[in-house]
């Protein structure tokens, strides 16, 4: 099949201005839950969301990143701070996260400002990762140039170092929260006439609107 031709018609559901929360944040937990009710396959992670991100020349980036939490209505995920993103987010905090759930044909696409954690929620978390995950963040220097056998090596050389040992949580390493100023619900329509409800903040309240397709 070429590429023109592939298509999906969506069907499964609609979503209306009264059937959403008046809270996004409710919103969205309900339809994460959702996302996870259906008999997926092992490999589905309805936590994956495409984070991007954008330098001060408004370069632009994106790449999957896992939530973690949602505390005090902040999304939460960690990397490495050196990184690519990392290096972006500290010239302009301002972000965009998108959810992808194709078992039920939806999106929720995010707009907010991203801010690190305090340093003891990430070694918190960073603690509750397998040891495996624990030794990969202090071997990576996330985005910069390596070989194979260099990784490997490092590797090596700290799961000697720390067989008996906590594993510290390295200083380059940890969360952010993202702040949302904009949270969009989407639900696939037929004839591509897409439910599309924005959550706008506005001083401390939410204003709903509806967006044509």
């Amino acid at each position: 099949m070429s590429i023109h031709q592939m298509r999906q018609t969506y069907t499964l559901s609609g979503l209306q201005e009264n059937d959403v929360d008046r809270d996004p944040i409710v919103q969205f937990e309900k339809w994460f839950q959702e996302a996870q009710s259906s008999d997926l396959p092992d490999w589905v992670e309805v936590n994956a969301m495409t984070l991007s991100t954008s330098d001060k020349a408004g370069c632009v980036t994106s790449r999957i990143v896992l939530l973690k939490g949602i505390e005090d209505g902040k999304f939460v995920f960690f990397t490495n701070y050196g990184s690519t993103k990392g290096g972006q987010i500290e010239a302009n905090p301002s972000v965009s996260l998108c959810f992808f759930w194709p078992h039920l044909q939806r999106q929720v696409c995010i707009a907010g400002t991203a801010l690190k954690t305090s340093r003891e929620v990430s070694q918190t978390y960073f603690h509750s990762r397998p040891r495996g995950s624990q030794l990969g963040a202090n071997v990576s220097m996330q985005s910069s140039e390596v070989t194979a056998s260099d990784l490997q090596s490092r590797m090596s050389e700290l799961e000697q170092k720390y067989a008996d040992q906590e594993i510290p949580c390295p200083d380059h390493w940890g969360g952010y929260e993202v702040t949302p100023s904009t949270i969009e619900f989407w639900q696939g329509r037929p004839s591509r006439l897409h439910d599309r409800i924005v959550f706008r903040k506005s001083d401390k309240a939410w204003n709903i609107v509806r967006l044509s397709p």
